[in-house]
């Protein structure tokens, strides 16, 4: 335990209650020990972050970044935000225990890779962990961004929760699962890829995969955009589509909501497979007023056996923006305070 306390690992911060004898000493993770770098990728977003080892923000930025300019000019930007985040605080690189990056497509979290995104064109195969190594000597892990959202509502809200699943809806469709507080990914690293779930053979739109008839491709932030270009309506993105009915628009309420029930006849078979605790909607569908989320929840309990349903709260993000950079940081975290990485540390301060 002495060790731990030196290394930085853990603290005392007050006397337990004494059983007879001397009281025993409390200990806790020291927040302030260390620091994290996070960013977020979006599609058309980017955030970055320092936190401290409770994964709260010490500083953070957030920007306009489209991740089809390729992995060069995204990750180029994202090592200057880190510094910038450095200087600012006036912290030294040698205070940084771990970097996590979150992308909105299929990562092999073993390699740091990007297996696949179709909203990432140039970016298949890219060795992001051994790029951004090159500037930061620490561990790098790279992560989906829905699991990442999905492990920070888990751990801001939910934590009480067996079972959270979370959605995010934006340019595209993606879900994040996190069972008894560890994120679950299946087989081949793929749990959550619902936004390619083929619900119509009928409709002709093009979904970014190439097939039709995908829920993203109906119900996906830039599916509602197209549907109201073509009403008429100034509305390039799943950003317009959020403006838009903020202001009260009665046309794209009517689509939102629309959009919202056929993501909901899918998640109400996500939901009879899993039986969350709680469904989560994040992305920027999820600033829609609670529109997006009505459609969602009127599919849900029509199509979902009652006792599956009776205890299920279904939510939007409580975290926003934020979601991504608390699970990106929380996984780090997780990943230096475990036995392997605290054995490995401790072992090498030894020698």
């Amino acid at each position: 335990m002495d060790r731990l306390i030196e290394a930085g690992y853990i603290r005392e911060c007050g006397v337990g209650v004494s059983g007879g004898g001397r009281p025993p000493s409390v200990l806790e993770v020291d927040p302030a020990a260390r620091l994290v770098l996070v960013a977020d990728l979006g599609a058309g977003h980017a955030g970055v972050a320092l936190t401290d080892m409770s994964a709260t923000a010490v500083a953070e930025e957030f920007a306009e970044i489209h991740i089809d300019r390729g992995p060069q000019h995204v990750l180029d930007w994202v090592r200057e935000a880190f510094f910038r985040l450095l200087d600012k605080t006036g912290n030294p690189m040698s205070a940084v225990c771990g970097v996590g990056i979150a992308v909105p497509g299929s990562v092999d979290h073993e390699s740091g890779r990007v297996v696949r995104s179709f909203l990432m064109p140039g970016w298949d195969d890219y060795p992001i962990s051994d790029v951004l190594g090159g500037s930061f000597d620490v561990p790098i892990l790279v992560e989906n961004d829905a699991t990442a959202m999905a492990m920070g509502e888990w751990w801001a809200s939910w934590r009480a929760s067996r079972s959270l699943l979370l959605v995010k809806v934006s340019t595209g469709i993606g879900a994040g699962i996190v069972l008894d507080g560890r994120i679950y990914r299946g087989a081949e690293d793929a749990a959550g890829s619902i936004g390619h779930v083929r619900i119509s053979e009928d409709d002709d739109r093009v979904c970014s995969c190439g097939s039709r008839g995908c829920v993203a491709s109906l119900a996906s932030g830039r599916a509602v955009a197209r549907e109201l270009t073509r009403m008429g309506r100034d509305a390039p993105s799943s950003r317009d589509v959020v403006r838009l009915v903020q202001a009260g628009d009665p046309g794209a309420i009517d689509v939102t909501q629309e959009a919202g029930r056929t993501l909901g006849i899918v998640l109400a078979t996500a939901v009879s497979l899993l039986n969350p605790t709680v469904l989560v909607l994040a992305g920027d569908m999820a600033e829609t007023e609670e529109h997006y989320l009505t459609g969602i929840r009127e599919m849900v309990y029509r199509r979902s056996l009652p006792y599956t349903t009776r205890n299920l709260e279904i939510a939007n993000s409580t975290l926003g923006r934020r979601a991504g950079i608390v699970g990106n940081a929380v996984r780090v975290i997780e990943h230096v305070l475990s036995a392997e990485a605290v054995d490995a540390r401790l072992a090498s301060s030894a020698t």
